[in-house]
């Protein structure tokens, strides 16, 4: 019976850990363009900010930093330049526990936008693109985490953000490029896009780690608890420096002074009029956002410099892998080790060896095929840079 009523105890407390996803019956029809719920519910909590924008600031603010979009049913949307195809949200940058919880430190100059307002969605074509959002938050993104790895995911233009209910028409699963993962180690490092794990390791990792969205409110201010403090303190066997978010005074790129993180961060009023000077239909986006976004990126670049830019990551990403590979086995060997350890008889230990044979024999042939897919996109990428190489030779 102590059995029975313990099991039941421990159940809701895992089930108090996460937020619920739930149908939200808002109101009827879509709004025009289709931006996140929390616009129309939230908008009131940030009254007190000491600056103040909407759409139009938006649109004027990015515009040099990037490409305008009609993009149904979202309406306008923003992509970067000069970040090249492989780019991911979330990763130029760093992690900062806050008063906020975990909040995003961009070193984009125009970092402080759209990773703290509004929601990434993914284009086969366009590739990562941000819908404007009205309400602040230290970072819209999911988490994964396990014993080695964690994991972060921005999320999409479709999960809206309820007060007093939470996330809700979350997916219940991402596309497995969608996320971001590194080593736990190196979470609290700078410049993280240098430790980010070739989305090529995704699905196992994806395997090790656990799933946990957790936005909400407390005190009138949107908090991402995300992953857990004494985690991140054991991963990287450091204790987690504590800040407070701080105004910055204008736009611009977010900064650790101290013991204080300045972000911009005004209130914004949303503005259904608002429209970009310039923007493209998706149609002819698809046409052009991917060469605009690659000429940008490597047009800054002499040949010689471009084709060792392309080899030293490459090689960065190889050299994270066969890490990452090598700790995967570590942490099997350990799991196998302290099984034995509980093992009560002889036969019981050998079979505990036998299933960790099999185990290991199966990750060996899953890094085999991280390594082949691995390698086949390098392939790729080294034609693509040789066209370019070739086709600005033509130019010049």
């Amino acid at each position: 019976m102590r059995k029975n009523i313990l099991a039941v105890l421990l159940g809701f407390l895992f089930l108090s850990s996460c937020i619920v996803y739930v149908p939200y019956e808002g109101e009827e029809g879509t709004p025009s363009p289709r931006s996140p719920r929390e616009d129309r519910t939230y908008e009131g909590d940030y009254r007190d900010y000491p600056a103040e924008m909407d759409y139009n600031d938006f649109y004027e603010y990015l515009s040099p930093y990037g490409v305008w979009v009609r993009n149904a049913p979202y309406g306008y949307v923003w992509i970067p330049r000069r970040v090249g195809y492989s780019w991911r949200p979330y990763t130029y940058g760093r992690w900062a526990w806050t008063n906020y919880g975990w909040t995003w430190v961009s070193y984009h100059e125009w970092g402080w936008m759209p990773f703290h307002y509004g929601r990434w969605g993914w284009d086969a074509r366009l590739g990562w693109f941000w819908v404007p959002g009205s309400v602040w938050a230290p970072a819209w993104v999911s988490w994964r985490w396990g014993n080695a790895y964690i994991g972060w995911c921005p999320l999409p233009p479709d999960a809206e953000f309820v007060p007093g209910v939470g996330i809700v028409s979350l997916p219940y699963d991402f596309p497995d490029h969608y996320w971001v993962f590194c080593e736990g180690r190196y979470f609290q490092y700078d410049y993280l896009d240098r430790y980010v794990l070739p989305f090529e390791r995704n699905r196992t990792v994806f395997r090790l780690t656990v799933h946990k969205t957790n936005l909400a409110v407390r005190n009138r201010q949107l908090i991402n608890d995300g992953v857990d403090v004494d985690q991140v303190s054991r991963l990287t066997r450091s204790q987690v420096s504590r800040y407070e978010v701080e105004e910055g005074e204008r736009p611009g790129q977010s900064r650790i002074s101290g013991n204080a993180v300045k972000i911009f961060r005004p209130a914004v009023k949303k503005n259904e009029a608002a429209k970009p000077e310039v923007f493209m239909e998706k149609k002819e986006a698809d046409e052009k956002v991917p060469e605009i976004r690659d000429e940008d990126f490597d047009n800054r670049l002499s040949p010689l410099d471009l084709e060792k830019r392309t080899r030293e990551d490459q090689d960065k990403e190889i050299r994270l892998l066969e890490q990452s590979q090598e700790r995967d086995e570590v942490e099997l060997r350990k799991r196998s080790e302290d099984e034995e350890k509980l093992a009560e008889s002889s036969a019981e230990r050998e079979k505990i060896k036998k299933e960790a044979e099999v185990r290991a024999a199966e990750l060996k042939k899953t890094h085999a095929e991280e390594k082949a897919k691995i390698a086949e996109r390098h392939k790729e990428e080294e034609k693509t840079v040789k066209g370019k190489i070739k086709k600005k030779e033509k130019i010049d």
